[in-house]
């Protein structure tokens, strides 16, 4: 799939998150910014590639990219502060992280929190229109999920090696049996009790 180059010739950096949606382990932001003119064509959201692909890309992003970074932020920080300023932290942070400062902002969505002086623009699916916001996307998603894959190493009864600490079956099950551990976000719903009428 072909995407947009940039929406600007400047400095322009591309943001994107994973995990926001998770019950467990952290919010991921990344940035990347590419050199004008450089095209990776096999680009795109992240969701929409193999594991391996996106594996193939991180490398390929990594070796293209003029500079990138990717920060988390962890469950304890979401509960005190909501996943909503989480994500704007992980994405202010990755900011903050670039080597190079960028001139101006692509981000994933429809919401932002200004970050400085630099403009910025949101884009409702952009990780599936613009190079620099699918790279974003796909840093995150691949640096979380090496993430919870090594948390799975240690609370392997949830099976994040495979669910990534999202709310499948099998999560909300062991959350059931064996409760909620220290990486589980507090503030959120880890399941749905069930509703019984008396009738």
């Amino acid at each position: 799939m072909r995407l947009h180059l940039s929406l600007f010739d400047s400095l322009e950096a591309g943001l994107d998150e994973a995990g926001r949606g998770s019950l467990a382990g952290p919010v991921t932001a990344a940035a990347v910014i590419f050199n004008p003119g450089t095209n990776l064509p096999e680009l795109n959201d992240s969701k929409k590639l193999t594991k391996n692909k996106r594996e193939i890309l991180k490398n390929e992003i990594e070796k293209k990219a003029l500079a990138f970074s990717v920060v988390s932020v962890d469950s304890k920080t979401i509960d005190r502060i909501n996943i909503l300023k989480a994500t704007m932290k992980a994405m202010h942070d990755a900011i903050k992280s670039l080597k190079i400062k960028p001139n101006h902002l692509l981000i994933d969505g429809n919401y932002f929190t200004k970050y400085k002086d630099i403009p910025h623009k949101c884009i409702i699916k952009g990780d599936s229109k613009y190079q620099n916001i699918a790279a974003a996307s796909i840093l995150a998603k691949t640096y979380r999920d090496k993430l919870m894959i090594n948390l799975d190493l240690k609370f392997d009864k949830y099976g994040w090696k495979k669910n990534k600490g999202y709310g499948t079956l099998e999560h909300k099950n062991a959350i059931k049996v064996y409760g909620a551990s220290e990486h589980h976000r507090k503030s959120f719903r880890l399941f749905n009790k069930q509703l019984v009428l008396n009738l």
